[in-house]
């Protein structure tokens, strides 16, 4: 069993994948949350991680990231044995955040730079630059000195991506990150994700929504504790698969275009309490 981290900055040209799992398999006392799972992901790619509630989503990302250990199986990174973990940003739920915690947004964005500074060192003016580019480019460097509970669930998220940049990670995990947002702060999410698109940074992001995750994502990862399906959504999207996936909680309504319109009403947690 091995967790290993991003050592190639995504950029370089290789034909090792920017992540590679293979048979990954995690579970809570006698209760198997994800079972003998295998992918590939490039460099600069954008997935979508798509499953009914309790489907082993948020457990996917947390294995990924090293927050939830494995039972078997192996995750590499750039084929690297080794993790630096300021090359991974993960980030949560909205419903796991403490938004009372008495931190500004820069100080946030900031705690990206910690893992390259180290606790004990000042960050220099590079740093600070760092952090205010990064605030910048996601539309919130007028909100720097704002407490983060004063912010709307966007603005939450987009201090997130902020501190993904500022913390120059090459691979981004994000854990339902439109949950409870409107329509306009989904599109200011998307943007977001599109510049850091541009860097050439690799995301996994856990959704619900199979329209966004067909018109935002390379590819779907369609899960339901197993794999599914992964591939691009006009391939991935097939009754049979999103019937594997979703079972009895799936209903499917014709349209003019031979679209699927899909509801997911299960609400079972995965047994650590996320979905």
């Amino acid at each position: 069993m091995t967790v290993s981290a991003l050592t190639t900055p995504a950029t370089v040209a290789t034909t090792v994948p920017a992540l590679a799992i293979r048979h990954l398999t995690v579970r809570y006392r006698q209760t198997e949350a994800l079972s003998d799972v295998s992918v590939d992901i490039q460099a600069g790619e954008q997935i979508a991680i798509v499953g009914p509630n309790g489907a082993g989503k948020s457990t996917l990302l947390k294995a990924i990231a090293g927050l939830q250990p494995i039972t078997s199986g192996e995750i590499r990174f750039f084929g690297a044995e080794r993790a630096e973990p300021n090359t991974i940003a993960y980030v949560p739920q909205r419903l796991q955040v403490d938004w009372r915690f008495p931190v500004s947004v820069s100080d946030v964005v900031l705690m990206g730079r910690v893992g390259r500074i180290g606790l004990l060192r000042r960050p220099s003016h590079h740093d600070r630059l760092l952090v205010q580019r990064a605030l910048e480019r996601v539309g919130l460097a007028a909100f720097a000195n704002r407490q983060i509970g004063h912010l709307s669930g966007g603005q939450q998220q987009r201090v997130f991506l902020a501190r993904a940049l500022a913390q120059e990670a090459r691979l981004l995990l994000m854990d339902e990150p439109l949950v409870g947002l409107d329509i306009p702060s989904q599109d200011e999410i998307f943007r977001a994700l599109a510049a850091l698109r541009a860097e050439g940074v690799t995301i996994l992001t856990a959704l619900h929504d199979l329209q966004q995750a067909a018109r935002y994502f390379d590819r779907v990862m369609l899960l339901n504790r197993r794999l599914i399906a992964y591939a691009p959504a006009r391939e991935a999207f097939t009754a049979a698969n999103l019937v594997a996936t979703y079972g009895g909680h799936l209903h499917l309504l014709s349209s003019g275009d031979g679209l699927l319109t899909v509801a997911d009403t299960c609400c079972n947690p995965t047994p650590d309490g996320t979905l």
